[in-house]
């Protein structure tokens, strides 16, 4: 198993989270994004920086990712692609995308699209909050669990 960061829109404390998991683990983690990233100086972590541009990053994860990998993203269209490659997708909120869920959840983003394009608000994800941050945690010790039992 190798870890991905969509790290462009991932939060700070989820990425705290996810390097600490890698190190005590020893599973390699690799943040993908359109800037810079700063890591911990650790042989198991680091960072790709590809160039700006629509989907760049994304892109560049649908190319590494391999059956059993693990990704970080809450992008929908890109997790669609990942399940689809044989990856594990889990958002940083904890929810785990699925292939038996990400077909409905493809038609949800594309309806909530249709309606802010047409002028309806929908406002934006809350902030993450403490549960957020303690769900995350726990599906991915499990997820790291399971690929450690192999």
């Amino acid at each position: 198993m190798h870890i991905y960061i969509d790290a462009d829109a991932c939060p700070r404390v989820i990425r705290d989270i996810l390097f600490k998991a890698s190190q005590r683990t020893k599973v390699p983690l690799t943040l993908i994004a359109n800037h810079s990233q700063t890591t911990p100086a650790t042989p198991w972590i680091n960072s790709v920086q590809v160039s700006s541009g629509f989907d760049k990053a994304d892109d560049e994860i649908v190319r590494r990712c391999e059956q059993g990998d693990l990704i970080i993203t809450s992008d929908i269209p890109l997790a669609a692609e990942l399940i689809e490659k044989g990856g594990l997708v889990l958002t940083p909120r904890g929810e785990r995308y699925t292939a038996n869920d990400i077909g409905a959840r493809l038609n949800m983003r594309d309806f909530m699209e249709t309606m802010r394009s047409s002028g309806i608000q929908s406002g934006g994800p809350a902030p993450l909050n403490n549960q957020d941050k303690m769900e995350f945690a726990n599906q991915l010790d499990r997820l790291l669990a399971k690929a450690k039992r192999g």
